[in-house]
């Protein structure tokens, strides 16, 4: 059976709609149309890596060129359905890695991050420029997370630095906190602020400990070709 495109975004439209979902940035890019979707097929197939990398970058070149405050981008896959947490964050990191290493063939590292997905102050890099990663997928314990498809959603961090400078982002990340407590029932474990603890921890979704180490491996950019 073909993967029903339209189906899966409409349906992720209202996961993110339902007046239950936490992330109120989210629904703000939603309710604005600043929400861009990729879809593609298996998570742990990288066959569509260049297509997916090309339509982020044209995701990141909008943003620098019309500076749309709550933008994100979604990248929906078909498959699979029924994948645990840990191997759901095993494929989450397999396809950041592809991506990544395609990336440093052109771009260096966002300069404002640390590479190291052991610091505090990481920052996941494309087209030189930092962008948090929430992952979602069918088997995550957390409500928040727990949609149909393994999904991708790329956040670029000069919006939180924008919304910092405002003195709107502690608000809106008090609010967001407060919304998850009251849907779970207890507050995610693995929620920090940047710089307190590694940003890596809160990709997958995920609770894991101190001596969680990371899969991904960052690669150099060879700058003699």
């Amino acid at each position: 059976m073909s993967f029903d495109v339209t189906g899966s975004i409409d349906r992720f439209q209202k996961f993110i709609e339902d007046s239950e979902f936490p992330c109120v940035g989210a629904k703000s890019a939603l309710r604005r149309d600043q929400t861009k979707f990729w879809t593609g097929r298996d998570l742990r197939d990288g066959s569509q890596d260049r297509d997916l990398l090309s339509s982020l970058y044209d995701f990141i070149d909008w943003y620098k060129r019309d500076g749309a405050m709550f933008a994100t981008f979604v990248a929906i896959f078909d498959g699979p359905e029924g994948l645990t947490e840990k191997e759901f964050e095993r494929a989450l990191w397999d396809r950041l890695e592809a991506l990544h290493l395609l990336d440093a063939e052109t771009y260096d590292w966002d300069e404002k991050v640390s590479q190291d997905p052991d610091s505090n102050f990481f920052g996941f890099s494309l087209k030189s420029e930092a962008c948090f990663v929430v992952g979602l997928h069918d088997g995550s314990s957390r409500a928040a997370r727990r949609f149909e498809r393994p999904t991708l959603v790329f956040n670029l961090h000069e919006q939180f630095q924008k919304l910092r400078e405002e003195g709107r982002f502690e608000p809106l990340q008090d609010a967001i906190r407060r919304r998850d407590e009251e849907l779970d029932g207890s507050i995610n474990p693995m929620l920090s602020n940047h710089g307190q603890d590694t940003e890596a921890k809160q990709y997958s979704g995920r609770e894991v400990g101190d001596e969680w180490r990371c899969p991904f491996q960052p690669g150099e950019r060879d700058h003699a070709t």
